[in-house]
């Protein structure tokens, strides 16, 4: 995520929170608990985004997670390719005998 990215995020959480509350006052709640509610929804988002964030990185579904699997099999795939059909032969037969 690129910085103006997170700067646009924060932008758009404070004005849902305002929006909110504006939204909350025109249907006739008093400032003080439109306040007060908005802030609940905005824990309650905050905890539910937590919530998919630590979802993902214990399952491993983050973009560097993703990339680097990539990479990884796209390295090892190319070195295979770079293998003279000797070499793999090789290769095989030491992975048959269990060494």
């Amino acid at each position: 995520m690129r910085r103006i990215d997170a700067i646009g995020i924060t932008l758009g959480v404070f004005l849902a929170g305002g929006l909110a509350y504006v939204a909350l006052q025109l249907v006739g709640i008093d400032g003080q608990n439109a306040g007060i509610w908005s802030q609940v929804l905005l824990v309650a988002g905050l905890m539910g985004w937590l919530a998919t964030y630590l979802f993902r990185a214990g399952g491993k579904k983050m973009t560097y997670h993703q990339q680097r699997e990539e990479y990884e099999k796209a390295f090892l795939q190319k070195r295979l390719d770079e293998l003279s059909p000797e070499e793999l032969a090789k290769i095989q037969a030491e992975i048959e005998s269990g060494n």
